[in-house]
């Protein structure tokens, strides 16, 4: 999708720093991280939103990529996962995304 931010930086013509690359998916840095670690973990091909995945295979993957760049950050098994599905839940890239944060104690209700 030509206008899609996160397709323009899976593609390589908007630069990043990556974490991890596969045939399904790229993590990357966080250009505005909102903790010591902020990764990305996005599919390669644009899914709108996580209500619009229906891969099963592709959900299954990102998780797993999810667990090895957090490890690979050093944060183990101490991360939030966070998914904002729609505007309402704020929303504002509509190419499906997952934060990965860590390095830092947060706060519940997150907001």
């Amino acid at each position: 999708m030509a206008d899609c931010v996160i397709c323009r930086i899976v593609s390589g013509e908007i630069p990043s720093t990556r974490v991890h690359e596969d045939d399904l998916a790229v993590a990357f840095h966080d250009i505005a991280p909102a903790a010591p670690v902020h990764l990305l973990v996005v599919p390669r091909v644009h899914v709108a939103t996580l209500a619009d995945l229906a891969d099963q295979r592709l959900a299954g993957h990102l998780l797993k990529i999810v667990r090895k760049v957090a490890a690979e950050a050093g944060v183990g098994e101490n991360f939030r996962l966070v998914v904002n599905n729609g505007s309402a839940a704020g929303q504002s890239v509509w190419h499906l995304h997952l934060h990965v944060l860590g390095g830092r104690d947060f706060a519940w209700p997150p907001g």
